[in-house]
């Protein structure tokens, strides 16, 4: 027989036990004891009527004295009394002890959570005839429950809603779960999934840097900016950017987070930019870019120092009546199956590339002049074969003109202007045929030096000057940023081309004090414009690659701003991607700048190596699509591509987007329609003075009571 049903039919009513023992028990019940402690007698109904509660009982379930003798439904509310009821009659039913939660809400707002056991006390007929109830208070831990479920489903929302594939893992790579992005990424179910090997599903060639990922990560380590290739349950392979984060219980390692996020996409972006970078659009020949690295990689590297070579420049005669005849479309199937002869002469030695329009240029390497000139006749020989478009034969021939290195030029702009400057020499005299440069050819700047002397004087004798471009907003039509862009006029030669002297600058120093002056005269402009009421301006200053990479450049620039005492915002600095190309030093100098207020733009973007990489990492605020994109946006499906991919871009990062070279009113079109925030070029502009700036954009701007 039970023991407490013992104690309560034959100790307690039989008075066997003393008086002192019993006031003892009662008074540890009663007092004592932290758990709620109910005996109810069981009567027909059922019904159950309160015989003893403790005084723990009667405080945290609101009872009174008054309640002893009392049924459920006497003594307690029927929001209480009911499910209480439901639960002892399931005591009758089963005949065995019964375990249930319960939560009490009070009318003061105060919640209790008990755990509470029902025993039942059989007579001497078995049949239950009082119920014992000890009810423990777990609020405290049932609170504390609730915080850690809630911050169990916070997890797996922040797990199972995350748009980037997450594994959980074992420290020896094998799959424990996946959430659901991870299954559309892999096409495999997280079923499938379920302790697999993940480096079941790397790219062999990745594999053992993944390897070394998790090794690290196991380590203790949060690990990223590892790009891999996964493969998916239908074989094609997808490029992944990968994060790893170490799970710690107690200070151990016992597993790790992996993340996956898809940047296929961006991959391609990537591919087909840096494929631009370096290629001719319509031919699929090397570019201009290319030659300028070629050359200075072959100009500067030791180990080819001494080696000649020949630049050689060939331009297509007449192609530009051919051109306008037969229309573009035409004229560009000839140029590519033109690209294609000079291909064919293509190897490690010769390379060719394709500079713009109908201009084509080939690198010789190791070649003198005997080698340069027989080679050249081979070039003649593949044109001396008709051209065919649409059942037509058309005959072209080459104009070529050839620079020496080192004999005619020790830098890569020098052998290409003189190259140049011999094919032109060949147009003059009758074309079809081939020359070499000889220095009386380009006797105004043969002395490079002499040009050299007149820069480093070109700003004492005030020569140079700022000129300004617009940039058109494409949805008002207003003018509130520029270019700002540098002009000399040599007292002696007259107007010099920033192309011929920019070079020079840069090759010797002279950049660095130029610069400077570009940045006081931009920063002295502003200020002499917001004292005639001009404030909503913007102006954008060209810094060189090697001003950039200057230890004084944020000083000074700082200085300017305070000593003529303009908005930070009202300036913009440009640098090309190549300025970029060393990420340590280039961020921290654009932190700075933009700690300062000063907008970042990027020129030229989408001709550079790496461009999606670097608007990542660097705090860019103005894309410019390059104009060698923009000319043939009408007629060249790549082009046309381009650049609305690099509109798009913009718009998704949130970046101005300001497209340089715009010719034409289609053109304006094409970019409002894509999305282009601002237009610059001859459409609408050519660099203005100053003074006809004002008068043409600025003077509706002025505030009257200036």
């Amino acid at each position: 027989m039970d023991p407490l049903h013992n104690f309560l039919t034959n100790e307690l009513d039989s008075g066997k036990t003393s008086e002192i023992i019993q006031k003892i028990i009662f008074d540890i019940i009663f007092q004592h004891v932290q758990d709620m402690v109910f005996v109810m007698k069981v009567e027909k109904g059922p019904r159950f009527r309160y015989l003893f509660v403790n005084e723990s009982g009667m405080k945290k379930a609101n009872l009174t004295v008054n309640s002893i003798g009392k049924t459920f439904q006497e003594a307690l509310p029927d929001e209480f009394a009911h499910p209480l009821q439901q639960k002892y009659e399931r005591l009758l039913k089963r005949k065995e002890i019964v375990i249930f939660d319960d939560q009490f809400v009070f009318e003061n707002g105060k919640i209790l959570y008990g755990e509470t056991i029902l025993t039942p006390i059989y007579n001497e007929e078995n049949s239950i005839c009082y119920v014992v109830a000890v009810t423990r208070d777990v609020t405290e831990w049932s609170i504390k429950r609730n915080k850690i479920v809630e911050s169990e489903q916070r997890y797996r929302s922040i797990i199972d809603n995350n748009l980037d594939a997450i594994f959980t893992i074992s420290p020896q790579g094998k799959i424990l779960e996946a959430n659901p992005a991870a299954a559309e990424l892999t096409g495999n179910t997280q079923k499938q999934m379920h302790l697999r090997s993940i480096y079941n599903f790397m790219n062999d060639q990745d594999l053992e840097k993944f390897k070394t990922l998790l090794e690290k990560t196991c380590s203790g380590y949060a690990l990223e900016s590892l790009d891999c290739k996964i493969m998916h349950a239908k074989g094609h392979l997808l490029m992944v950017h990968i994060k790893t984060v170490p799970i710690a219980i107690h200070g151990n390692i016992k597993g790790l987070y992996v993340i996956f996020k898809d940047i296929s996409q961006q991959t391609k972006d990537t591919e087909m930019i840096r494929f631009m970078a370096f290629h001719d659009h319509l031919t699929g020949l090397l570019n201009r870019r290319v030659l300028l690295e070629h050359l200075n990689q072959h100009i500067y590297s030791p180990s080819k120092y001494s080696q000649e070579f020949a630049l050689i420049s060939i331009d297509l005669d007449r192609f530009k009546y051919l051109n306008d005849t037969l229309g573009h479309l035409a004229g560009d199937e000839i140029l590519k199956r033109v690209a294609e002869r000079i291909a064919q002469f293509q190897n490690e030695k010769c390379l060719a590339y394709r500079v713009g329009g109908d201009e084509f240029n080939i690198l010789l390497l190791s070649a003198d002049r005997k080698t340069t000139s027989t080679f050249v006749k081979k070039v003649f020989s593949v044109f001396s074969n008709s051209f065919y478009f649409n059942s037509q034969e058309y005959f072209i021939s080459p104009s070529i003109g050839i620079s020496m290195y080192p004999y005619d030029g020790t830098d890569a702009e020098l052998l290409i202007k003189n190259a140049d400057e011999a094919l032109f020499r060949v147009k003059e005299r009758g074309k079809a045929h081939f020359q070499f440069y000889r220095s009386d050819m380009n006797a105004v700047f043969s002395n490079v030096v002499t040009l050299e002397t007149h820069l480093r004087k070109a700003i004492d004798k005030d020569e140079l000057s700022l000129f300004f471009q617009p940039q058109i907003d494409v949805i008002t039509g207003e003018a509130k940023s520029f270019e700002a862009l540098l002009r000399w006029n040599d007292k002696e030669f007259g107007a010099i081309s920033p192309e011929v002297f920019i070079p020079l600058a840069e090759d010797t120093g002279l950049i660095i004090p130029i610069g400077n002056w570009v940045i006081e005269q931009a920063c002295r402009q502003i200020r002499s414009w917001n004292e005639k009421g001009i404030s909503t301006i913007r102006v954008a200053i060209n810094i060189s690659p090697k001003q950039f990479q200057h230890s004084n450049l944020v000083p000074f620039i700082q200085c300017m701003i305070e000593k003529y005492q303009i908005s930070a915002s009202s300036l913009e600095i440009e640098i090309t991607e190549g300025a970029m190309s060393d990420t340590k030093e280039t961020i921290p100098i654009l932190k700075k700048v933009k700690d300062l207020g000063i907008s970042i733009s990027v020129d030229d973007f989408g001709t550079g190596y790496s461009s999606l990489s670097y608007l990542k990492q660097f705090p860019i605020d103005v894309l410019k699509i390059d104009q060698s994109f923009i000319r043939d946006i009408l007629i060249d499906q790549k082009d046309a591509a381009i650049t609305t991919t690099i509109i798009h871009l913009g718009n998704s990062l949130d970046l101005e987007v300001i497209a340089e070279g715009v010719e034409n009113k289609d053109q304006v079109e094409f970019l409002a329609n894509a999305g282009c925030h601002k237009i610059q070029g001859f459409f609408y502009s050519k660099p203005l003075p100053v003074e006809k700036l004002e008068e043409q954009y600025l003077s509706k701007q002025k505030n009257p009571c200036h």
